[in-house]
């Protein structure tokens, strides 16, 4: 029996995570500078709850910059964000690392509070603040 070549002329490729959704949004925040309902919708759309929680902390401006890190405040804990990247436990369990899409809504709070001028900056260190909390 003769082996069909691989990859098979009829086989549907793999999904790739569209990338360029993530850069959609960000190139318009960059443009506009500011959280319009074109770009609300379009991160809510991809990125639902965690878009909306991510919106919800710029607006009450819980994304704080520091020295040494960025840090989002939850209603429960602090999360440092640190190279676009997260250590909650979202981040850490339930995201496909794989997908540039996947990302936990304090990353998604840190992007827009960027682009928009939503960042609280503090000359100080993170870690030593951390020590009074």
């Amino acid at each position: 029996m003769p082996t069909l070549p691989v990859p098979y002329p009829f086989a549907i490729p793999p999904r790739t995570p569209d990338v360029n959704a993530v850069e959609a949004w960000q190139t318009a925040l960059d443009d506009s500078g500011e959280l319009s309902p074109d770009v609300v919708d379009r991160i809510l759309k991809l990125h639902g709850e965690r878009g909306a929680k991510a919106i919800e902390a710029v607006a009450e401006e819980r994304v704080k910059e520091y020295n040494d890190f960025t840090v989002v405040v939850g209603h429960e804990d602090e999360y440092v964000v640190e190279d676009g990247a997260c250590q909650c436990r979202d981040a850490q369990y339930n995201l496909d690392a794989d997908d540039p899409t996947a990302l936990c809504w304090h990353v998604i709070a840190v992007h827009i509070a960027e682009r928009v001028g939503k960042v609280d900056y503090h000359d100080m260190w993170y870690s030593d603040v951390r020590e009074f909390l």
